[in-house]
């Protein structure tokens, strides 16, 4: 197996789960309807994504015992709609407002960046320091971190947010890392580690560009 087979298991599932958790607990609210349309329709852009650009990272071979691992480890985020339906509070109208307007930020964010990424190192090998990349060196991460600060605040209750740290501490800061010891076998690496964030955009603007900015004014 590998590891997506786990990863877009649990994704594909999370839409009926949800559902079941509605009408298990008899929970109609508009805060379990707007989980659902959120957390359920990204479950299947994600499996969508996988079909049309793969990510490489997940294509990793494993065995049955880390694979029921893996599920398990992203299973943890339908601890969101679990307290969320069974508590049964009742997420304000700005509140819901701020968890949409989250969501679809992150979706943009994380896929769009994903498929940047996808498209370019199959036509042309080497660092991306173009369009969602230029400032960022992690636009998709921070895209999915977004999309579940989203689903977190639907829930208003600290654990989500604590699992989410988790993976954040655990996953998402590692893999980054490992990211930029890759990426800097390249000898303009550490020009463009220097003009763009890890995670969030940064403001700062090189002497090289500012130059070109300044010959192409003239």
């Amino acid at each position: 197996m590998k590891v997506k087979h786990s990863i877009n298991l649990s994704k594909g599932l999370t839409f009926g789960l949800i559902l079941g958790l509605m009408v298990s607990y008899h929970n109609f609210t508009l805060g379990p309807w707007v989980y659902l349309a959120l957390h359920g329709t990204y479950g299947f852009l994600w499996l969508l994504k996988d079909h049309i650009y793969p990510d490489k990272q997940w294509e990793e071979e494993i065995s049955i015992p880390r694979s029921v691992f893996i599920f398990a480890l992203v299973c943890l985020y339908w601890i969101g709609p679990f307290i969320l339906i069974s508590r049964g509070t009742v997420p304000s109208c700005p509140l819901v407002a701020s968890a949409i307007s989250l969501n679809i930020l992150g979706v943009f964010l994380h896929f769009a960046s994903d498929a940047q990424k996808y498209y370019t190192l199959k036509y042309r090998q080497g660092l991306i320091t173009e369009g969602f990349f230029e400032r960022c060196r992690n636009t998709n991460y921070l895209g999915e971190m977004i999309i579940y600060v989203s689903f977190a605040l639907l829930t208003q209750h600290w654990l989500p947010f604590l699992v989410l740290g988790g993976f954040i501490s655990t996953l998402f800061i590692p893999n980054m890392l490992k990211k930029d010891q890759s990426l800097s076998r390249y000898p303009e690496f550490a020009d463009y580690k220097r003009r763009s964030g890890l995670l969030f955009p940064s403001l700062l603007v090189s002497k090289t560009n500012n130059s070109k900015q300044t010959k192409s004014a003239a």
